[in-house]
């Protein structure tokens, strides 16, 4: 049982209503971004006679724009802290999906999705997490899991959302709603009302922990050795960010091309839209149990132990898909692909934390973070790219699955360095 801040007159730890709100603006963000785009990808090449490997590409250059700046994200939340941050970039982001309602061109949506990738970028991953690792210690991995779930409902509520949007007041307007949506959970709920940078900023410790408590538990370096010379580079003079940017890397290239491509292949072999999107929902619940389970057990064993499973099992999944076109097989796979995805992205932001100090925390997840954007990036265009080359999506999927089994290698070997 933790033991509350002396310094809290109400017995109430603000940490669980921070992470409230980073919840709030993943699940919209990160839903409106990725998971939509999956159910936009058919329709606007029906419209406008695009190929799958052009449109799927303004995904690609949006997400680069998400994650290869992240060394510049980085510093920006450690210098501004994440509040500020996470209000800016999101509305950046609502303006970006709103603009969807214009394009008439392929390079419009290019444009939209690289402001959305700039606006995700300052106000997404980094400043959330950041949130959640100043606000809990002991039980970040378990809290880290709870909020990864939270993209996990995301793609459950919201494949299916667009596509009913879209049958009923067609794709332009549906990228409006979209963009209000995020405007008013994602930056006026989530951000300004719920989000605050530090318990110390609000006379309270991590975790709800005492002073002592909190001492004990998590020895910091004084305040005054953090100004220091100290640069994220030297993090780099070690295996283990290469290692975890390696693994990072390799589950985002395999999840990249699935839920880009998802949806239309399922569609190609004969079933409906709605199921389509069903498949990619029945994913994403998995991945919050993925999410979830990951979060309690490495409360108990070792992380890079239990991500190197998840690359097993993810693997494992791919075949299932390659090798049928059943939907009940088809569901099994999208349940291994969830469960592992949400353990996987637990596993990255859960082992920064426990391997860096939390000052430096922003700063080492922007120079690892890129791995994961550039991979899911090129895995969206290679995916695209290689449909249009042979019409068939299995060759794909083959390239994903040999990133899965060297994914296992590098979370095997992802230690903890010696000097962080």
């Amino acid at each position: 049982m933790t033991e509350t801040n002396p310094r809290d007159k109400h017995g109430v730890f603000y940490g669980w209503y921070a992470l409230t709100g980073v919840m709030l603006v993943i699940f919209t963000v990160g839903g409106v971004f990725v998971q939509c785009f999956s159910v936009l990808l058919p329709v606007i090449t029906t419209e406008f006679d695009w190929s799958r490997g052009v449109v799927a590409g303004a995904l690609s250059a949006g997400i680069i724009a998400l994650g290869l700046p992240s060394p510049f994200y980085g510093g920006i939340v450690t210098r501004f802290g994440p509040r500020k941050t996470l209000i800016f970039g999101n509305l950046l982001a609502g303006l970006g999906i709103a603009g969807v309602f214009f394009v008439q061109e392929i390079w419009h949506l290019y444009v939209l999705y690289i402001i959305v990738g700039m606006g995700g970028g300052t106000g997404g991953y980094i400043s959330c997490t950041t949130v959640i690792n100043n606000w809990f210690i002991k039980r970040r991995s378990l809290v880290l899991g709870i909020f990864i779930a939270s993209s996990g409902l995301a793609g459950l509520a919201f494949p299916p959302l667009t596509t009913g949007l879209i049958a009923v007041v067609g794709w332009r307007l549906t990228w409006l709603i979209l963009a209000g949506i995020i405007i008013f959970i994602a930056v006026l709920l989530g951000s300004v009302v719920l989000v605050r940078n530090r318990p110390e900023d609000t006379g309270q410790m991590p975790d709800g922990l005492s002073d002592v408590s909190y001492a004990d538990m998590v020895p910091e370096e004084p305040a005054s050795s953090r100004v220091e010379t100290w640069k994220v580079t030297q993090a780099f003079r070690s295996a283990t960010p290469w290692l975890i940017g390696g693994f990072t890397a390799a589950n985002a290239f395999t999840m990249g091309a699935m839920m880009t491509h998802q949806i239309a292949y399922v569609q190609d072999i004969g079933y409906n839209p709605m199921t389509a999107a069903t498949t990619l929902s029945f994913m994403s619940v998995f991945s919050l149990i993925g999410s979830l389970g990951f979060g309690a057990l490495a409360l108990r064993f070792n992380p890079r132990y239990l991500a190197s499973a998840g690359f097993v099992i993810q693997l494992l999944g791919l075949i299932i898909l390659i090798t049928t076109r059943e939907l009940g097989f088809i569901y099994v796979y999208a349940a291994f692909q969830g469960m592992t995805n949400g353990a996987l992205l637990t596993a990255m932001p859960t082992l920064v934390g426990a391997y860096y100090p939390r000052h430096r925390y922003a700063r080492v997840l922007g120079v690892i973070l890129p791995f994961q954007v550039v991979a899911n990036a090129v895995a969206a265009t290679i995916g695209g790219a290689i449909y249009d080359a042979t019409l068939s999506y299995t060759p794909a999927f083959i390239t994903a699955a040999a990133f899965s089994l060297l994914g296992v290698f590098f979370a095997f070997n992802a230690r903890k360095p010696r000097t962080a």
